[in-house]
């Protein structure tokens, strides 16, 4: 429990009590990334039927101003942060780094978070109110960071690395397990694994590895990837 209160008050902006924790106990916090998605995904999905209560586009509005506030858009700032050493670096791994790890962010990451949140913010409207969908993306989107610890080098000391140790198999098969078993309810949901071997490649051909902003940044991608999913099965 102690680890999936760390989980919540890492990746989210609950309050949650205080608490004694150690490194270790703060690396195995990865390991429940995909329940803090289920939780993100209900007060997302809350958000949007309420707001649909009014108006459809009122609705994805409501939907994505609390996914930006309860995550304290940290991932966004992963997502800007990876753009912006992608877009400055010219091929240099030590300038990529460097770009990264700078707290201001740039053009680049400017355009990636805007493009970002107008694509939520379409594809939540054309969701039609499939609120279970809404619920389940931002946790088989969670499940990714588990594989690109345990599959890619860590490039720097920080979370990517930390994290890294803490992954064991079978973390990976049961989410693995219960992501199937979730299909069975949002079909779309099997791209998925399709989508976090994509970035996962990308990562390793692009960054050479993963690092904290990665792993927020592939979340970013993997939830948007879902949910364009969602919609598409959702015409067919």
């Amino acid at each position: 429990m102690k680890r999936l209160l760390l989980a919540i008050g890492f990746l989210t902006r609950l309050p949650i009590p205080s608490f004694a924790s150690n490194t270790d106990d703060f690396a195995a916090t990865i390991r429940w990334y995909p329940v803090v998605g289920l939780i993100v995904g209900a007060l997302v999905a809350g958000a949007g039927w309420m707001g649909a209560l009014i108006d459809p586009w009122v609705g994805a509005l409501a939907a994505l101003a609390c996914w930006v506030m309860v995550t304290g858009a940290l991932h966004l700032d992963g997502l800007a942060d990876v753009s912006d050493g992608i877009g400055a670096a010219h091929g240099n791994r030590d300038r990529l780094l460097a770009v990264m790890a700078d707290p201001q962010v740039g053009s680049f990451g400017v355009v990636a978070i805007v493009l970002q949140l107008l694509a939520k913010l379409v594809l939540l409207h054309a969701l039609s109110g499939d609120w279970m969908a809404l619920v389940l993306v931002p946790f088989a989107a969670r499940i990714g960071p588990l594989a690109w610890a345990r599959w890619l080098p860590a490039l720097k000391p920080g979370l990517g690395a930390s994290v890294a140790r803490a992954v064991r198999k079978r973390d990976i098969l049961g989410w693995a397990l219960v992501l199937a078993g979730a299909c069975v309810g949002v079909p779309a949901l099997i791209a998925a694994p399709v989508l976090m071997l994509a970035v996962g490649m990308w990562f390793r051909s692009r960054l050479g590895g993963v690092t904290g902003d990665a792993h927020g940044a592939g979340i970013e991608v993997v939830e948007t990837g879902l949910l364009l999913a969602v919609v598409a099965i959702g015409q067919l």
